[in-house]
């Protein structure tokens, strides 16, 4: 359910997958999910789950399955977005019948949710005011050709 005022996730809460993922990490995120401390209304997700290993996939799978039948938790929150064009992904295939399409939402719609939630408090933002945008944000990206370069 879309609401603009749902916070973003926290650190814990997010796992960006590459094909160097280990099973722990992927473990540890299934854990939260499914334990009974998991009822604290937390999202859990794994952002790019078809760059995962096959072995580290079999084990997301495997982790996933036990873990549910021995929680008491029925409501847990776990997220697993794959890109749909991946379709060689051993995630996507395992976890198949839980697939749904999330909804578009605008470029716009987007940049105005984040603008929202990722605002510096007020005095608090020395970094945040090298930018000449009019609104201070606590996160930029900084792309660079020549990465470690200090440009």
């Amino acid at each position: 359910r879309h609401t603009e005022t749902a916070p973003l996730p926290t650190y814990d809460e997010v796992l960006v997958c590459t094909p160097d993922t280990e099973e722990e990490e992927v473990e540890l995120i299934v854990r939260r999910a499914l334990s009974s401390n998991s009822q604290n209304q937390k999202i859990y997700c794994l952002l790019g789950a078809e760059k995962l290993a096959y072995k580290v996939s079999k084990q997301l799978e495997s982790h996933f399955f036990r873990l549910l039948q021995s929680s008491t938790v029925s409501d847990y929150r776990f997220i697993i977005f794959c890109n749909a064009k991946a379709h060689n992904s051993y995630v996507i295939t395992a976890f198949d019948t839980y697939k749904v399409t999330i909804p578009c939402y605008s470029k716009t719609e987007i940049q105005a949710y984040l603008s929202t939630h990722l605002k510096v408090p007020c005095g608090t933002a020395p970094v945040a005011q090298a930018f000449e945008e009019p609104y201070q944000q606590n996160v930029k990206f900084v792309f660079s050709t020549r990465a470690g370069m200090g440009r």
